[in-house]
């Protein structure tokens, strides 16, 4: 089992390293490189999860290639690359995609099918969440009448700030606004029946979209445990939070321990390792069918 915690290919540095991902210039395309990286509370720890890249490439992949039909993604190959990262090939399978340039969307595209997270905060301290109005009495965890587009911004450090849609507006434009406000919701209803029935609810997710030229594509990652929230549709039980595909085992150790939530992050024991990297092999094998391996 091979843990990537930062690519290191000789001659080559990455244009950019993001929380996760460690991104290539290839020319005409970038190489995105998945490492095993996990960010709490915007702090990168420093103890990686081993198969965490492997599985939000390969499920990103997945959803590009299921939900293709709604709007373009940006993905030219996962199994190719040009020279001189086809040195690298054994390093780069499996958590690597080549992908078009685009210019990318100013906003985060967030859709929530139920009040959690920070759209729970923002409904206990107004009734809604970024500008729409939302029926009374509701509990945490509710599953909203219809899914809702709640955009943010991108932050360069810290949280991603939730705006509303007339804010999304300004920045991007109306028409631009309301042609991703559509698309997400779409995915997000594709998305969502699709792995209901699978035992996943799909709570929330993000998308970011991207131009080329005039034409939208959706790019980045694809409905990963690390841009959504699933949860397990046996137990759901409103009224609280709700266990999940995803990072929380992290989550709850580090408020146990009573870390400040400031650099540098603590190291992972091994039952906390053990227990994430389950939860996000668990989630591929439930929404694909098949295990990681």
């Amino acid at each position: 089992m091979r843990v990537v915690r930062e690519t290191k290919f000789t001659g080559l540095s990455p244009a950019a390293r993001g929380k996760v991902r460690d991104i290539y210039d290839a020319g005409d395309a970038l190489l995105i490189v998945a490492t095993d990286r996990l960010s709490a509370f915007d702090v990168i720890l420093p103890t990686p999860i081993p198969d965490k890249g492997r599985v939000l490439t390969r499920l990103s992949l997945f959803w590009f290639d299921l939900l293709r039909d709604v709007i373009p993604n940006h993905v030219l190959s996962a199994t190719e690359f040009p020279a001189p990262f086809d040195a690298y090939r054994e390093e780069l399978a499996g958590r690597s995609m080549l992908v078009r340039k685009t210019v990318p969307l100013p906003i985060e595209c967030v859709v929530r099918g139920y009040v959690s997270g920070s759209g729970w905060k923002d409904y206990q301290r107004a009734g809604e969440i970024c500008g729409i109005t939302l029926p009374t009495g509701m509990r945490e965890s509710d599953r909203l009448p219809e899914p809702i587009f709640t955009p943010a911004t991108k932050a360069a450090s810290g949280h991603d700030e939730n705006i509303s849609f007339e804010r999304a507006a300004s920045l991007i434009g109306t028409e631009r606004a309301l042609q991703v406000r559509d698309v997400s919701l779409e995915i997000y209803r594709r998305a969502a029946t699709y792995a209901e029935p699978r035992g996943i609810l799909l709570a929330d997710t993000k998308f970011e979209f991207g131009l080329l030229k005039d034409e939208l594509i959706w790019i980045d990652e694809a409905l990963t445990p690390d841009s959504s929230r699933f949860w397990p549709a046996a137990q759901y039980k409103p009224g609280g939070t709700q266990p999940s595909f995803d990072k929380q085992f992290v989550r709850d150790y580090l408020e146990s321990i009573h870390w400040p939530k400031t650099p540098p992050g603590p190291e992972l024991p091994p039952e906390v390792v053990d227990a994430t990297r389950g939860k996000y092999r668990e989630a591929y094998r439930i929404l694909t069918g098949r295990e990681l391996d």
